[in-house]
């Protein structure tokens, strides 16, 4: 199993949008990052991933799971993107900031800290135990 983390605006997209999908999930479509796709690409089902939002809040609020593999995004007119069906697991207990993230050493080597505006990015099994750790929830 691998880990990942999915950015989006709460005005557009928010957690708690996410979780009324219930266990039929949702299409993550709309990436248009071609990194962001590589990552896409290499989802398998069963994968989880933080959900993040970002804009004013910048935080982790919630974990999804990877339920359909990548596909062609039908909201991609070029057809050059895909997504990937994503539901809702759980809620973090706390909110997890990206202030939080960088004022961790050990998260340094993040993704999120690194490469902040990349919509959909790794996250390594010791991040995320670390990060699952500080929102409350055991790995």
């Amino acid at each position: 199993m691998k880990y990942w983390l999915f950015k989006s605006e709460p005005e557009t997209w928010s957690w708690e949008m996410q979780k009324k999908k219930g266990a039929k999930g949702e299409p993550w479509s709309g990436v248009r990052n071609h990194t962001a796709k590589l990552n896409l690409m290499a989802m398998k089902k069963g994968d989880l991933g933080f959900f993040y939002h970002s804009g004013g809040e910048k935080a982790v609020v919630g974990i999804v799971e990877v339920i359909g593999e990548f596909r062609p995004d039908p909201t991609d007119v070029k057809g050059i993107f895909g997504l990937v069906d994503v539901k809702a697991v759980k809620d973090m207990p706390r909110p997890v900031t990206l202030a939080e993230c960088k004022a961790n050493p050990k998260l340094a080597e993040m993704s999120l800290v690194k490469s902040f505006r990349l919509s959909v990015q790794p996250v390594t099994p010791q991040e995320w135990k670390l990060v699952c750790a500080m929102g409350g929830l055991k790995s």
